[in-house]
Formats: C-alpha cells, sequence, structure tokens
C-alpha cells in the first residue's frame, strides 16, 4: 500500500511538471513517446474510420481486435519499448493495467471529470528498480462521439452481439463522450536503450 502512495505522489507530482515544462527541456524519451503514440493513434483511428465507413461498426470491431495488437506490436520492435493500450474498463483482457497504470489512469480520470485540463493529457515518470532506472509514458484516450456505437451506454442489439462475440469478457461500454476510454502506455525498460 506504502508503494502504490508512493506512485500515485509521483504522478501527481510528474504530469503538471510536464505540461509546465518549456519544450526544450522535455527529455528526448519523452518527446519520442509522445511521437508513437500519436502514431498508434493516427494509424488505429484511420483503420477504424475505414472501417466504420465500409462495413459499420461490427467491422470496426474486428478491426480493432486484430489491428490494434499489431500495431502495438510492430511500434514496439520499431522504438525498443513496451507500447500499448490499458483503460479501467477493458474491452481486451490482455490490456488491463498494471498497479502503476491503474494510478495513473484513475488520476486522468479525475483530470477529465474536473474539466480543467490542457490537452493532452499525459504523463511521464521515472522509476527506479534496484538502481535501473524504467521510464513510462501514458497519453489519455478520451471518449469521442464515434466511439460510442460500440463502448457507449446503449448499443444497437447487433453491436453488442459482436462485442459479445468478439470479447466474452467485455467491460468497456456504458462511456459518454468526453469520458476517459482509457491510454495510450509506453514503457522504456529499465535494461533497454533509452533514445
Amino acid at each position: 500500500m506504502k508503494r502504490r502512495a508512493c506512485i500515485a505522489t509521483l504522478i501527481l507530482v510528474a504530469a503538471p511538471a510536464l505540461a509546465d515544462a518549456p519544450p526544450s527541456s522535455t527529455p528526448v524519451w519523452v518527446d519520442t513517446s509522445r511521437t508513437v503514440t500519436q502514431q498508434f493513434g493516427a494509424e488505429l483511428k484511420g483503420e477504424l474510420t475505414r472501417a466504420m465507413q465500409q462495413g459499420g461498426p461490427a467491422v470496426a470491431i474486428d478491426v480493432c481486435r486484430k489491428r490494434a495488437p499489431e500495431i502495438a506490436r510492430r511500434l514496439s520492435e520499431e522504438s525498443g519499448a513496451r507500447v500499448g493500450r490499458t483503460a479501467l474498463k477493458v474491452r481486451n483482457s490482455a490490456n488491463a493495467p498494471d498497479g502503476l497504470e491503474r494510478a495513473v489512469l484513475e488520476q486522468f480520470s479525475t483530470e477529465l471529470a474536473s474539466g480543467k485540463f490542457t490537452p493532452p493529457l499525459e504523463a511521464a515518470f521515472e522509476i527506479n528498480r534496484g538502481g535501473a532506472v524504467e521510464r513510462h509514458y501514458m497519453r489519455a484516450i478520451p471518449t469521442e462521439g464515434v466511439c460510442l456505437a460500440c463502448h457507449g451506454e446503449t448499443l444497437a442489439p447487433e453491436i453488442a452481439a459482436a462485442v459479445r462475440e468478439a470479447y466474452p469478457s467485455d467491460q468497456a461500454t456504458g462511456f459518454r463522450e468526453g469520458d476517459l476510454r482509457g491510454a495510450f502506455s509506453v514503457t522504456w525498460p529499465a535494461a533497454a536503450p533509452h533514445p
């Protein structure tokens, strides 16, 4: 419990400090993490938009199920970091947050609910693990209007059926526009060379 409190304190301090830092003082690994998450978001959103236009939400569910892990895997290989998405309410159980990610997500949720933040909502911090520094970056994914067809409070019966078929343990519904949907997460392992 004491460790979690320390992590939460670090996050509360790190997120505002990052936002207030002059651009020239931002560590290279943070800039690289931002680029990676922007690429992930743009690529996935582009594929989901095309799927929605071509076949609607049921097709988009399948595209998200298959392509999101592929994009994350490719970006991980290209960057040397562990790249993914996580959420407090996951659709794919493989994306469940660890304790550190959960603490950041809870902070993001509080910040979004307050309405007093400047996008993007992000956190960057370092953890000392036995003398080796592990670096973490997370960027919030707010729920957009287009997300509600598959993640909203009320799903069309055919969409609900497609979600149940693809994700039997789904928790990722009940969202409203502006809610925290989740976050992109980038971890630079202690053993990895950092940019």
